[in-house]
């Protein structure tokens, strides 16, 4: 039987209930809320800073290879590589600018170091440096909604035109300047759905490693071309069993690879330093978007953060802004494969989110919403954003056309979390004074084929304008707050918990590892690496000497 027939089923009795709590007291009374509700028999988890050893975590912040530390260091010499800071991708106008200068020319896509410059929120589709990150405000005649919706642009990031090559990059950086990673001996190992894949792929070669890509045999037909061009061997790319949700075939894989001490893994739904980097760079990113618009909206307050797990990297980037400014932070997943909301399986085909499983790296209990959205809204309003029938709906609808020439920037992750900003806004009660920001984490040419599949199969008789009606009217103005839960601490445990099936009795992460995350004090404080590792890029590069050439 075809994977793609396991669809998930959300019929059985009493679903309502749960599907849509309007807050904590939709909940039974008898149901307990104390400090450790959810932990079981065990006690609620401390942290010391003091005692507290990042290497477990991956997270070294001194040399702990010499040996592999100096092949680094000649490797990047001999080649001319140079490394840009977390501060420098978090505001790019600190780039000396004689690196800068020397991006001109440079093809945003080609396999060139400099384009390590590039990972970053601040470019333009040509490689060019904006001041302020590319994105677009949706406005109520698209959405239904009034509360604005901020959306980044992540097909403005080089080499792949998603913004995975961000988490790549900060998997990978920190293993380097550490001397844990030895580029003449390791092979770096992507474990992805897709485009952390070809992030890391692409990160490797600009920085003199060997990648491989693991990433599921059925993903889109795009990805595999670009990693075709990419990789000179082919067995460096391996193809799992199953499609966007089969991430367990994927951790099998690499627990093979694992094997041979040559590989290196670099799973993004563990490295704590993906948090970090989304952290340190998105978070800033978006902070500015919003910064600019409440600038010349007084008012204006950041209501929400809204984001599918996928890996949950991109969900550190809510972190930030919940501190700095009170957002609420939304994990979204695939409606098909209801993990978060209702303990589900099954498979869907939003690309680059993962599911039935939480990452080790999500802080689930510093989430404040969970929304369920269908890829059947992605597909249909992918095909609607990308025909002349679909923009034309919308255009009656009195969305301008700045707006609608930014649609073919989004590609079905993007739409899943236009979607449910949309969803969590109604939940919310959100005003036009309240403003939600998301990410596009890549654009629409990675969904040709997608869209090809969609007109040859369900618009088979062609996209008709009742057809572009149906999917906008159902999808944007008719999005309603099923499958939208709004967390209570014991709904967070609950989540929590969940995870230590995969992570603890599948991946044997230690138990105290595993349950110091439950402690918001760890997160704050990781959260604070990106300057040592800052102060240890400066020393590499200096070592390398390639910025004083």
């Amino acid at each position: 039987m075809a994977l793609r027939k396991l669809r998930f089923k959300i019929d059985w009795i009493g679903i309502d209930n749960l599907s849509n709590p309007a807050s904590e007291n939709s909940y039974p009374e008898t149901m307990s809320t104390s400090s450790n509700a959810g932990v079981g028999t065990f006690e609620p988890a401390d942290f010391n800073p003091a005692t507290f050893d990042p290497s477990r975590f991956g997270l070294a912040t001194e040399i702990v290879n010499k040996v592999g530390y100096e092949r680094s260091v000649e490797r990047f010499r001999s080649r001319g590589i140079a490394l840009p800071t977390f501060a420098q991708m978090g505001n790019p106008s600190t780039i000396p600018e004689n690196i800068r200068a020397s991006l001109v020319g440079v093809d945003r896509n080609a396999a060139d170091a400099r384009n390590l410059y590039r990972v970053h929120w601040y470019n333009d589709l040509h490689g060019g440096l904006v001041d302020l990150p590319e994105h677009v405000v949706l406005p109520t005649e698209l959405t239904g909604v009034p509360s604005p919706i901020i959306v980044a642009f992540g097909n403005r990031f080089p080499m792949i035109g998603a913004h995975k090559v961000l988490a790549a990059y900060s998997c990978l950086v920190p293993r380097i300047v550490t001397g844990e990673y030895d580029p003449t001996l390791h092979r770096a190992i992507w474990p992805s759905t897709g485009n952390y894949a070809r992030g890391g792929v692409a990160i490797s070669r600009l920085m003199g490693c060997r990648g491989v890509a693991v990433l599921p045999e059925n993903m889109s037909r795009e990805r595999f071309e670009w990693l075709e061009e990419w990789i000179a061997d082919p067995g460096d790319v391996i193809r799992t069993t199953g499609s966007e949700s089969n991430v367990k075939e994927i951790y099998d894989a690499c627990a093979e690879l694992a094997k041979d001490p040559g590989n290196f893994i670099l799973n993004q739904f563990s490295e704590f330093a993906n948090h970090v980097g989304h952290h340190e760079v998105t978070g800033r990113a978006l902070e500015h978007l919003y910064l600019h618009h409440a600038a010349q909206r007084p008012g204006l307050r950041l209501a929400g953060y809204v984001a599918a797990s996928g890996s949950s990297g991109t969900l550190a980037a809510g972190e930030r802004l919940k501190a700095d400014h009170g957002a609420r932070i939304a994990a979204v997943e695939a409606l098909e494969c209801p993990t978060m909301l209702y303990n589900g399986y099954g498979e869907h085909n939003i690309q680059g989110i993962g599911d039935k499983h939480i990452p080790l790296i999500h802080n689930v209990t510093n989430t404040d919403v969970v929304v369920g959205v269908s890829d059947q809204a992605c597909d249909e309003l992918g095909v609607a954003f990308a025909t002349a029938e679909g923009r034309a709906r919308l255009s009656a609808a009195g969305v301008d056309d700045a707006v609608l020439g930014t649609l073919d920037h989004f590609g079905l992750s993007s739409i899943c979390n236009v979607v449910a900003a949309i969803k969590v806004s109604r939940e919310l009660d959100l005003g036009p004074d309240d403003a939600l920001v998301t990410v596009a984490t890549d654009g629409g040419e990675l969904y040709g084929s997608e869209r090809e599949s969609m007109l040859a199969g369900r618009y088979a008789q062609g996209f008709t304008d009742a057809d572009a009606d149906s999917a906008i009217a159902t999808h944007l103005h008719g999005a309603d707050t099923d499958h939208v839960e709004v967390l209570t601490e014991t709904a967070r445990n609950r989540i929590f918990n969940l995870a230590y099936y995969t992570w603890v009795e599948q991946q044997g992460i230690e138990f105290a590892d595993f349950e110091v995350r439950r402690n918001q004090d760890f997160w704050r404080h990781i959260q604070t690496f990106a300057p040592s590792w800052d102060t240890m890029i400066d020393e590499f590069n200096g070592r390398t000497g390639v910025l004083a050439d």
